[in-house]
C-alpha cells in the first residue's frame, strides 16, 4: 500500500492528467474524488491537490504501478472524449512509471476491443505478467 506522500502523488497526476484538455469535468471530478477515497486522502486535501499539485514519487511496486496505469485508463475513457495526445500521454505515463513499452502498447490497442474501451482488472495484469514469464 503506498504511503500518504505516494497516495499525494498518485492523485496529483490524475488530476494532471484530466487537466490535460484545460478542464477538469465533473465526471473526472467525481470519478477522481472516489480514487481518494478509496486511499484515504480526505476530501480538504483532493481539493488542495487540484490547484496545488505535488511533485511525482514513483511507486516502487509494480503491481501498484500497474494498478495506477489501469487508473490512468479508466480515467481517460470517463469523459469519452479520447485524443491522440491523451494516448500518447498515458503511454508516457506508462514508461516513466517503468512499465513494459509492448505491455503498454498491448493494453492500449486492445482497448479498442472492449465494450466503453475499457479493459478489465484481469486483462490487464495478464498482459503485464507475461514480461515477467
Amino acid at each position: 500500500m503506498p504511503n500518504r506522500v505516494e497516495k499525494l502523488s498518485l492523485l496529483s497526476e490524475m488530476i494532471a492528467f484530466a487537466k490535460t484538455d484545460k478542464d477538469l469535468k465533473r465526471i473526472e471530478y467525481d470519478f477522481l474524488l472516489s480514487i481518494a477515497k478509496q486511499l484515504d486522502v480526505s476530501r480538504e486535501d483532493f481539493d488542495y491537490l487540484i490547484e496545488y499539485p505535488v511533485n511525482y514519487v514513483n511507486l516502487k511496486s509494480h503491481s501498484e504501478r500497474i494498478v495506477q496505469f489501469h487508473r490512468l485508463v479508466l480515467l481517460m475513457h470517463i469523459d469519452q472524449d479520447r485524443t491522440r495526445a491523451e494516448i500518447a500521454k498515458i503511454h508516457n505515463y506508462g514508461l516513466r512509471m517503468g512499465l513494459n513499452h509492448d505491455s503498454i502498447n498491448r493494453v492500449l490497442y486492445l482497448m479498442e476491443g472492449f465494450p466503453n474501451m475499457m479493459v478489465p482488472a484481469e486483462v490487464l495484469i495478464d498482459i503485464f505478467k507475461v514480461q515477467y514469464n
